[in-house]
């Protein structure tokens, strides 16, 4: 009798991969359908995929079995933010601490990489055009048809991920029939569309390629990520109707020429034909899915199956590849035995996919508006300067998102109790004037010595 285990994922994508390169590494043979084509087989380009980043939660998942190497080149870092005004003024603001950044990288590429990574280890096979459209539960066996062929079959393993993404077949066709199986999709009122800005005719950047690029404008924003070639994928991030400036209002090139002259011109500069590209890219929409128990028998749900989001944290993939982590991290833990790593996985997991999809809300609101407030950038210097001083202390709520393995829940409660606490002090300080005299340090020193 055969003693291999064996594992199913559905969906290719980057939970998919890096998942099987987890399973592969415990022993597992993986079988992983996707309903898609192969997509290192098609030019990958800029269209409805957003340019990721990368932060230290997805590099803690990919060193744990060992890729981060492999990934590095793909991943190209900024610092921090460059701000454009209507007028073209450029104002930076680091993300974090000397040195820390994070890293924009290509959805395409790294899925291609990780998906190379994954059928390297000869334990995982991809199987391409094959889409899932029912699971049972107990025994772990997905119905798979072959959209080439369509040809229909059934796959049983030990144990089911359902790593498919945000409008996942597994959630739709098994979890969505459960009995209490929790669920709610919320689309919020803006899209967006993307955007191509080349390189430069000698192939260099247009842009500073060490920066995420925004130009915020209140209700909306365009947001730029350098690509490897010289190019940046840019996205607009817009109400579709019922606002001064919103999606439905753009119906000829002459309303998208005049639109960009007008609310972006230093961008209309770089890319005088943007009007000629605007059609090229589809508008796309964005919502929120919540849903619970995240695990049923022999299946569970992972990534964007289980908590899609928003993009406006640069989030989303690393929640994915963090739940790679606490998955293989529970496995080891609790010896391969399903039914325990499933149920702790969830506990855990979910009330951080909660905080994550609140995070990424509240932080359109600080990319789109509050970049350019006066009050805010003022706030941000204080906080900079207070973890300057009391590193120990003081950790703000982007650096504990984005440069630590802080739990999402822990870090939304800390981040509000502590911007309730700076904006005490700042209202009962007069904090520009000090930090222009140079006497703030003696009122950080005082606040925090015995804090």
């Amino acid at each position: 009798m055969s003693q291999t285990k064996t594992a199913t994922i559905i969906g290719a994508g980057l939970a998919g991969s890096l998942w099987a390169i987890y399973l592969t590494k415990a022993g597992y043979k993986v079988t992983i359908f996707e309903r898609r084509s192969d997509i290192r087989k098609a030019e990958i380009s800029a269209g409805k995929s957003i340019n990721l980043a990368l932060s230290t939660r997805g590099w803690t998942a990919m060193k744990e079995v060992g890729i981060e190497k492999e990934i590095e080149p793909l991943a190209i870092p900024m610092t921090g933010r460059i701000m454009h005004s209507t007028e073209g003024e450029l104002t930076y603001q680091p993300y974090g601490e000397e040195g820390q950044a994070i890293y924009s990288v290509s959805r395409g590429g790294i899925n291609a990489k990780m998906m190379d990574l994954a059928e390297a280890s000869g334990n995982a096979e991809i199987k391409y055009r094959h889409k899932c459209y029912d699971v049972d539960f107990e025994s772990g066996t997905v119905h798979i048809e072959n959209s080439e062929t369509g040809e229909k079959f059934q796959h049983s393993a030990d144990v089911v991920f359902a790593c498919d993404g945000a409008y996942s077949a597994v959630r739709y066709s098994g979890f969505q029939k459960l009995d209490r199986f929790d669920f709610s999709q919320d689309y919020i009122d803006d899209g967006y569309r993307e955007l191509l800005l080349p390189a430069n005719p000698d192939g260099s950047y247009k842009l500073d390629k060490n920066a995420l690029h925004i130009w915020p404008r209140g209700r909306f924003m365009l947001i730029a990520l350098a690509n490897e070639d010289g190019s940046f994928t840019c996205t607009l991030f817009m109400p579709f109707e019922n606002n001064e400036y919103s999606f439905d209002q753009l119906k000829t090139k002459a309303d998208v020429d005049h639109f960009f002259r007008q609310v972006f011109p230093d961008f209309h500069d770089m890319m005088p034909d943007v009007a000629d590209q605007w059609e090229t890219h589809p508008l796309s929409s964005l919502a929120i899915m919540r849903c619970y128990p995240w695990t049923s028998g022999k299946v569970a749900l992972m990534g964007d199956a289980a908590h899609a989001t928003v993009p406006f944290y640069g989030q989303g993939m690393n929640a994915s590849l963090e739940d790679c982590y606490e998955m293989g991290r529970l496995m080891k833990k609790h010896n391969e035995d399903w039914a325990a790593v499933f149920q702790e996985y969830q506990e855990i997991r979910k009330p951080n996919g909660d905080a994550l999809q609140d995070l990424s809300l509240y932080n359109y609101k600080v990319m789109a508006n509050y970049v350019a407030d006066p009050h805010f950038l003022l706030k941000k210097k204080f906080e900079h300067r207070i973890h300057e001083l009391y590193p120990d202390k003081y950790l703000s709520l982007y650096s504990m998102v984005s440069f630590s393995n802080i739990p999402y829940s822990e870090a939304h409660s800390k981040g509000k109790e502590q911007d309730a606490f700076i904006e005490g002090i700042m209202a009962s300080n007069d904090v520009e004037k000090m930090m222009e005299s140079g006497e703030v340090d003696n009122l950080i020193h005082e606040v925090f010595k015995n804090r």
